[in-house]
């Protein structure tokens, strides 16, 4: 088998390279996957613009949100063998550094992440640690599988945010972090409300039963407000990236309400910290997951509380996948986008 790969080389650029190596088998230590599908998510889109250049070093291979099946191993690995249906949690940490040592290995000093600072999935063949991998269930699409990373940055944000069956939450920002969000939140009996101009997205969420509000036809603070008898929400999931999402965010807050940071800004927004000292808030920072996230994002796309059918909104082979990353960044009703790393021919709609 020959290996194909799409390579970020420039700004809004990118190759396939379809003359391919022969394949190898992988080094000590690790596995080789035949990659199923990749999504393409917002820090892809940052990479593609040519906003990550510091760190991503072109040309480079990137993607990270991945479904596929092992190919090989290395003859030290045990745990896994050819066939196995997987994923892979896209972190190295270095096991040395404070955070590593005070059991916070996803926010590792020196992380390493697959898909920005290393190798990423968007190729037919993809080698990588054997402790990366996370086991997927038998009869889990693997189309559905390729949303265990994003699902696992949702499942984090929610523990992060300590959130309640008896609070009111809000999401500010309807694409698919802030719908994954709000779809995990959901079991632990919360009210949620989602804020979303998109009136594509918005009726996503509609027909997956969350309610919703348009910032641009309403005043977002206001009808929180409404919502919640005037006392406020009590935590706000900052989704949008903008800085009317923060500002929307930390005034819909109720007294002692915490807001949880998932978004990532390009440049420092100002944040009123009068309002935080008025009304006792608190900030949380949410970045990545852990391993139990990832399990637990797994079983919920398993089970269906993850309805990933209605959430994927197309899949694209191998050789468009420049066009599938410019219709993203048109932003014009799409959801979530996949990459079938398999194909490069054709191509389907869902």
């Amino acid at each position: 088998m020959t290996e194909r790969r799409v390579a970020y080389t420039a700004p809004r650029t990118l190759a396939l390279d379809t003359e391919g190596t022969a394949t190898t088998p992988p080094p000590p230590g690790q596995v080789t996957i035949d990659v199923a599908y990749t999504g393409i998510c917002g820090t892809d889109l940052h990479i593609f613009h040519g906003a990550m250049d510091a760190r991503v070093h072109p040309p480079a291979v990137i993607g990270h949100e991945m479904s596929g099946v092992v190919a090989g191993t290395a003859p030290d690995v045990t745990r896994w063998r050819s066939g196995d249906h997987v994923t892979v949690m896209p972190l190295i940490s270095c096991g040395q550094c404070p955070a590593c040592r005070s059991g916070h290995r996803h926010v590792c000093h020196r992380l390493v992440f697959l898909g920005i600072d290393a190798t990423g999935s968007l190729q037919t063949r993809w080698t990588v640690p054997a402790d990366t991998l996370v086991r997927l269930p038998d009869g889990l699409p693997l189309d559905h599988a390729a949303l265990t990373e994003p699902t696992a940055v949702a499942v984090h944000d929610v523990r992060r945010a300590e959130l309640r069956g008896d609070e009111k939450a809000l999401v500010v920002g309807g694409g698919p972090i802030g719908l994954l969000i709000a779809l995990v939140a959901r079991r632990t009996g919360a009210d949620l409300l989602v804020a979303e101009p998109d009136p594509y997205r918005r009726g996503i969420a509609d027909s997956l039963g969350l309610a919703t509000l348009d910032p641009t036809a309403v005043d977002a603070v206001q009808a929180v407000g409404d919502w919640t008898a005037g006392a406020g929400a009590d935590v706000a999931f900052e989704v949008s990236g903008a800085e009317a999402g923060v500002n929307t965010a930390v005034d819909a807050l109720a007294t002692r309400g915490r807001l949880v940071q998932v978004a990532i800004h390009p440049v420092p927004r100002p944040v009123s910290l009068h309002r935080f000292f008025w009304r006792e808030l608190t900030l949380v920072g949410a970045r990545l997951y852990e391993r139990r996230d990832f399990e637990t994002a797994v079983d919920l796309i398993a089970d269906g509380h993850v309805p990933a059918k209605t959430l994927i909104s197309r899949i694209d082979p191998l050789d468009r996948a420049a066009e599938a990353f410019a219709l993203l960044e048109s932003g014009g009703g799409v959801m979530k986008v996949l990459i079938d790393c398999q194909s490069d021919t054709g191509a389907h709609a869902r």
